[in-house]
């Protein structure tokens, strides 16, 4: 059989079409969104599941500000700031401080710290906060992107409570079992003498269990879409959960959120985009080579069989 040179040439070219086909462009919007999303989490938990403990391994892990609601309430009081005056008047009545107000503390906390990377707790603790912060958090284009609910047994928990000693002016908590106060009955900081918490009780706690179990199924119910309930009898246990569950939903590993500014994150992003470029590139290379080998052996197989 007898090819002309121009059907040759047609071959040539869609063999050519065909393997360099398989080949494609990395661009830089082709990068994992999640590689670029930061740590903006709830943590949810019942009184003594040990939100405090996890709080602190996410801070030193993660390189996230924690946000406590009680905290943010505390310092702003004490430094006397216009929205902490507003708290200090509802407090002094004995009154819930009101959700604006508590939502005028986050903002003015995130707007701040100058870390987009983040866990709130202590608040919302209703569906109508819940809205409300959702709302106030898009407006400044930092929506929640995980809300993870703490569960330990009740027994365990009121273990702990018994065990638990406080200092009241800086709500520092010490446990006799797992965290003692370096001297006995006094703060470690201020050497200033601790308190048992009034309601740390066996009776108290049972009403204040189910008051929280109330509360926190209609918000683990309108977060569905970010929860995720870990269970453990101590926090040990807990923790490597919640780390599994920032790496595979958000793509973060611990100690790659040291950078607080999303220029930075972009500038990462683009040196990850130019390694993937150069070793796409590499590939291409090595590739085309093998290609045109086939390539010229299929010609020169066609060529032989047109002989």
């Amino acid at each position: 059989m007898y090819l002309s040179r121009h059907t040759l040439s047609a071959v040539r070219k869609v063999i050519t079409t065909t393997h360099s086909t398989s080949f494609r462009k990395v661009f830089f919007h082709d990068c994992p969104v999640n590689d670029l999303q930061p740590l903006r989490l709830l943590l949810l938990g019942s009184p003594g599941s040990g939100k405090g403990t996890q709080s602190n391994r996410l801070q030193k892990n993660f390189g996230v500000a924690h946000l406590s609601s009680g905290d943010l309430l505390r310092k702003n009081i004490s430094q006397k700031t216009t929205t902490g005056l507003k708290a200090s008047e509802y407090m002094t009545k004995g009154k819930l401080v009101p959700d604006e107000v508590m939502l005028s503390l986050i903002d003015e906390e995130l707007a701040v710290m100058g870390n987009p990377n983040w866990l709130l707790d202590g608040f919302p603790r209703t569906i109508l906060q819940a809205k409300a912060l959702d709302s106030r958090l898009k407006n400044i284009t930092q929506p929640l992107n995980l809300v993870i609910n703490l569960e330990v047994p009740e027994e365990v928990i009121l273990e702990r409570i018994m065990d638990r000693w406080v200092h009241i002016p800086s709500g520092r908590v010490y446990n006799l079992s797992y965290n003692p106060p370096k001297v006995p009955g006094t703060d470690d900081i201020t050497g200033e003498p601790l308190s048992k918490r009034p309601d740390d009780n066996p009776e108290v706690f049972r009403v204040r269990m189910k008051q929280y179990k109330d509360m926190c199924a209609p918000i683990l119910d309108h977060y569905s879409h970010l929860a995720v309930t870990l269970r453990g009898n101590t926090s040990d246990e807990i923790y490597p959960q919640i780390e599994r569950e920032i790496v595979n939903r958000l793509g973060l590993l611990p100690g790659a959120l040291s950078v607080p500014s999303s220029t930075s994150m972009a500038t990462a992003a683009v040196s990850r985009h130019k390694r993937e470029q150069k070793q796409s590139t590499t590939s291409t290379h090595y590739y085309q080579e093998r290609n045109n080998d086939t390539h010229n052996n299929q010609s020169e197989a066609i060529v032989a069989g047109s002989s």
